[in-house]
């Protein structure tokens, strides 16, 4: 189901525009939660209640030319020393390892969790796995139940992430099998699971079902399994906890960043365009269709400034009501930190939040909607909307005697 096509000059995002008249700018701090991580690369609540955030190690090089990866656990915001889920074995490659963690919407009963991670050979597994019965912080490691696996055609570009929806559907995110300028089209080519965003039922069947509504069941030739496709590597997708918004970061080529938005009563079956365009430009138009064909990027930027690579986020629905209906994302290169508004979901209003010298692998939230920020050199950080912490006796804006970890005033 198709929702709008911008034309191309209407999906520029503008770093110096303003947020609306109405609204206060909020100011950010980022507070350390916790150090000593390796390549964290995912920060995941379980929906259990306990407060504990899981995350994703990457993987370290323990044995020559392969990874191993880690679930690590944060509790009371103390790093626990032993994993939760350790995953020897992965392919070594900068953008390999383990890559996505989701905990199933029933985990407090069922104990179910599943993961995305790129094994020696390179291919994509998404399996799941089961909580220890005699241990809430270890993970069985014997219960993997393998569930899908995609094959590789080169190292880069494996999207990972991992994400169940407001439906109960697990949505999983692909890249489009790597190298450059994707080679192969294959992002356009609706019989592979590459280039795509999937959506499939894990309760329906095993190793899973495809839900009955997923835009291409019955189209000859197409994985049923797809939801959307044209996407180069979604690197995090989240949905608005509010309103069922999915927003996707989707990272460029050689020259743009992009933010795609599908709104909750969408059907699914958009084309985002890879590689047909490359945000909101046109990239290799051979073979492709008309423009109205191709869902634009709502947000776009260029690598101007030595920017690079988009990491999504989400649009905050936590504590701090200054930040409240912000998609906050960020530049993995950079470290720059972005907030952007709309009243419509047609006309986004987009500010530089922060401004850090943090590697952003990913946001996460926590059970309250509190948003953190993972740096791959190591470290956790709590989004603060600044302005509104009051109650210590210090004055809006003011950071005198804040315990100011990465940004401020």
């Amino acid at each position: 189901m198709k929702f709008r096509a911008l034309p191309l000059f209407a999906v520029v995002l503008a770093f110096l525009s303003s947020p609306p008249s109405s609204a206060r700018q909020p100011t950010l701090r980022l507070d350390l939660v916790a150090g000593g991580l390796s390549s964290p690369i995912a920060i995941v609540d379980a929906g259990d209640g306990s407060g504990r955030l899981f995350v994703i190690e990457q993987g370290d090089e323990l044995v020559p030319n392969e990874k191993t990866g880690r679930i690590r656990i944060i509790e009371d915001g103390t790093l626990l020393a032993t994993p939760f889920l350790t995953i020897a074995g992965l392919a070594n490659g900068n953008e390999q390892g383990f890559l996505g963690l989701a905990f199933h919407p029933s985990y407090s009963a069922n104990g179910f969790f599943y993961v995305n991670y790129t094994r020696g050979n390179g291919d994509t597994i998404v399996s799941r796995f089961e909580v220890s019965a005699g241990n809430a912080n270890l993970a069985d490691a014997n219960s993997e139940m393998v569930m899908m696996t995609i094959d590789q055609p080169f190292s880069n570009h494996n999207g990972g992430h991992l994400l169940f929806g407001p439906d109960g559907y697990l949505y999983i995110s692909s890249g489009d099998g790597g190298s450059a300028n994707d080679p192969g089209n294959r992002a356009q080519n609706l019989s592979l699971r590459l280039g795509k965003l999937l959506r499939i039922d894990v309760d329906g069947a095993l190793p899973f079902a495809i839900p009955g509504d997923n835009p291409f069941v019955g189209t000859a030739g197409a994985l049923g399994e797809i939801w959307s496709y044209g996407l180069r590597n979604p690197w995090r997708f989240s949905f608005d906890r509010l309103t069922g918004d999915l927003l996707i970061g989707d990272v460029g080529q050689v020259a743009r960043e992009e933010i795609d938005f599908q709104p909750a009563a969408s059907g699914g079956g958009e084309n985002w365009g890879w590689r047909c365009y490359e945000g909101d430009n046109p990239f290799n138009t051979t073979g492709c269709g008309p423009i109205g064909d191709y869902e634009f990027p709502i947000l776009s930027y260029t690598h101007g400034g030595g920017r690079c690579s988009v990491t999504g986020g989400y649009r905050y629905r936590g504590p701090w009501s200054s930040l409240d209906g912000y998609y906050v994302y960020g530049d993995f290169c950079t470290g720059q930190i972005w907030g952007a508004t709309s009243a419509d979901n047609l006309t986004w209003n987009n500010v530089e939040l922060l401004n850090t010298s943090l590697l952003i692998t990913s946001f996460g939230e926590d059970s309250m909607g509190s948003l953190y920020v993972a740096d791959r050199s190591g470290s956790i950080y709590r989004v603060i909307g600044f302005q509104e912490v009051l109650s210590d006796g210090f004055e809006s804006g003011d950071c005198t005697g804040w315990p100011v970890v990465v940004g401020g005033c």
